[in-house]
Formats: C-alpha cells, sequence, structure tokens
C-alpha cells in the first residue's frame, strides 16, 4: 500500500431543519394550539483515530465530505430527523489544520471518541416552542442554522517509541526486519527506504515496542535534501532516538555530528530526547579489530552517549540492544503515565 501522510479535504456539517409552523386539527378542537415540532440537528464531519491504518492514501482519493441535513419538524410535536454524521477513520498521529488560517483544530493522538471538525447547524424551534400565555398562536418558527464548511490540512505524524536516524545504507531496514516482523524493502543502495515503515519488537511475554523506520538522511536534509526533509517528522514524537553509524564510515565523529545537526535544524527539541548510538555491520570488521574499533568510537562519541555495537546479518548485540531498548521506554512510559 503506498504511503501517503499529507493530504487536504473538504468538509462540510449538516444544515439544521426548520421547525414546522402548525396547529392541531382534532375532531373536537377545531381552534387547538400550535404543535409544531423542532428540526433535527444537521450531521457532523469528525476524526476517529484506528491503529490499524498508518497512511492517509484512502482520503486521497475521496476528498470532500458533507454530512447530511437534518430534517424539518412537523405537526404533533414531531421533531425532525437528525442528519447522519460522518467519521473519518485515520492514523493515530494524525494532525488536522485548517488550510487558510493554518490552525489546529484537532490532534488524533489515542483511539477514543470521534474528534469534530465541523459540527452541523441546530434544528430550528417548532411554533409550539414559541406559544405563552399571552401569544396563543405563534403562526412563525426558526429556521435551522446553517453548517460548517472549510478545508482541512490532514498530516501524519507515525508515533512509535524508537525513531531510527541515520545516513542511507546505515543498516536501518535490516535492523527494524532483524528486531520485528516487519519486512521493508532492503538493498545495498541509497534510498531503499522510500517510505517510513513500522516494526513492533516483541520484549517478553505481554510486552512490546514499536520501532519506526524512515529514509535516510543526508546533509542538508532539513533544506530539502534527499529524502530525509520529509520524514523528519515522523521522529518528532518518537519516545527515544536510535542514531545509526555503520562501521565501515570513514569518520564516526563526523558523522554522527552531521546527524546530530540535522536534528537541530529541522527541530532543536530533537536533541532533548533520549537517544542511543548503534554502530550497525560489526560483521565487516575482522574479528581481531572489533574491540579495537568500539574502543575508537566510544572515545570519539564521548562518555554521553550509550554505544551498541550490533551485527543485525549475524544476529549479534541485537538482544542486549532490545533490552535496553526496552527499559528505557517502560521508564518513559512510567514517568508519562505518573
Amino acid at each position: 500500500m503506498k504511503f501517503v501522510d499529507y493530504v487536504t479535504i473538504s468538509v462540510r456539517s449538516g444544515k439544521g431543519g426548520a421547525g414546522a409552523v402548525s396547529f392541531r386539527r382534532e375532531k373536537y378542537a377545531p381552534r387547538g394550539g400550535p404543535d409544531g415540532g423542532d428540526g433535527g440537528e444537521g450531521g457532523s464531519v469528525m476524526l476517529q483515530g484506528d491503529r490499524q491504518l498508518y497512511t492517509l492514501l484512502d482520503l486521497r482519493y475521496n476528498r470532500h465530505h458533507f454530512a447530511e441535513n437534518g430534517k424539518r419538524g412537523a405537526g404533533s410535536n414531531k421533531t425532525g430527523k437528525d442528519g447522519d454524521s460522518i467519521i473519518l477513520r485515520v492514523p493515530v498521529g494524525t494532525l488536522a489544520k485548517d488550510s487558510d488560517s493554518g490552525e489546529i483544530i484537532a490532534e488524533v493522538l489515542e483511539e477514543g471518541p470521534p474528534i469534530p471538525l465541523v459540527i452541523g447547524g441546530r434544528g430550528g424551534k417548532g411554533n409550539d416552542f414559541f406559544k405563552t400565555a399571552t401569544r396563543r398562536t405563534p403562526r412563525f418558527a426558526q429556521p435551522g442554522e446553517p453548517g460548517e464548511e472549510r478545508d482541512i490540512a490532514l498530516e501524519l505524524k507515525l508515533m512509535a517509541d524508537v525513531g531510527l536516524v541515520g545516513f542511507p545504507n546505515a543498516g536501518k531496514s535490516t535492523l527494524v526486519a532483524s528486531l520485528s516482523a516487519a519486512r521493508p524493502k532492503i538493498a545495498d543502495y541509497p534510498f531503499t527506504t522510500l517510505a517510513p515503515s513500522l516494526g513492533v519488537v516483541s520484549a517478553g511475554d505481554y510486552q512490546s515496542f514499536v520501532i519506526a523506520d524512515i529514509p535516510g538522511i543526508i546533509e542538508g536534509a532539513h533544506e530539502g535534501k534527499g529524502l530525509g526533509i520529509r520524514f523528519l517528522k515522523h521522529i518528532e514524537r518518537n519516545a527515544m532516538l536510535l542514531l545509526m553509524i555503520p562501521s565501515t564510515t570513514e569518520d564516526v565523529r563526523a558523522e554522527y555530528e552531521t546527524l546530530l545537526a540535522e536534528l537541530e535544524a529541522f527541530n532543536p527539541r530533537m536533541l532533548e530526547k533520549p537517544r542511543a548510538v548503534v554502530i550497525s555491520k560489526m560483521d565487516l570488521i575482522s574479528p581481531d579489530e572489533r574491540e579495537s574499533f568500539q574502543a575508537d568510537a566510544r572515545r570519539d562519541l564521548g562518555d554521553t552517549e550509550t554505544i551498541f555495537a550490533i551485527s543485525a546479518v549475524a544476529r549479534t548485540g541485537l538482544d542486549e540492544l532490545r533490552m535496553e531498548l526496552w527499559r528505557r521506554i517502560e521508564k518513559a512510559r512510567s514517568f508519562d503515565a505518573g
């Protein structure tokens, strides 16, 4: 399925139904009082999160969503039928903005109750509502309120516990495939990953977390170079970041600093997230050189970073990485819940 993370839609709520002007005409009450019922409410258009969705593709090909109008009231104090509302199901992590003003209308962060985008108009009051002791035969009723209409920009930011950050061919997709059941495209050329993908990683009985693989970042990504700029937003909501640097890089420190610089240029708050560094593709280093390579990497990156040396192909270092990630995520979840 094609990954779509931005779409503009037009939504319109329904008009409220008009109230009725009616009088009782019973056999023994030829001059009966008013009995006009109220109009029904117009339908609304709402968003609801669905964790089974991960793309806005369905909305790209169905951009107009108009709710039903409320029905007119009737005699015998019958209220008109409410118009049917429309519920648009979207991935969790979807942000809705007014296309013209940029105002944030809704943010779908969980599978909860529907969130209104436009609310249906109220139904008009029938003439029965307006009768008083001095006005016994009102011959008027209210029209229904108009609905709302606006263009909405929907933007998806994937929600995952761990976000992978690295240059093309850093081994991110291979790591996701090794840790989870996800099967991202893997090949030995730049930009194999053309769209973000999510994998669920098991960390024991009834324990799991979600890891996100995004297209590789290159220097200047925050300015629009490469594919990374479009997808950097998807790691804004990750609980922690995993910076991946392959053992084949010429300068571990320089690559590390470039990744941090791109994150900071895109959003300075990215550097406030917990993070760790993974040195990948350790199977390409000879066994005799691995220990000294890891020592040099730790020296280059300083004592402030937690560093893991792994080989997703040889499946070495993965268990230690998985459990450390789980410990950090569990701690973050406990902090958020407290």
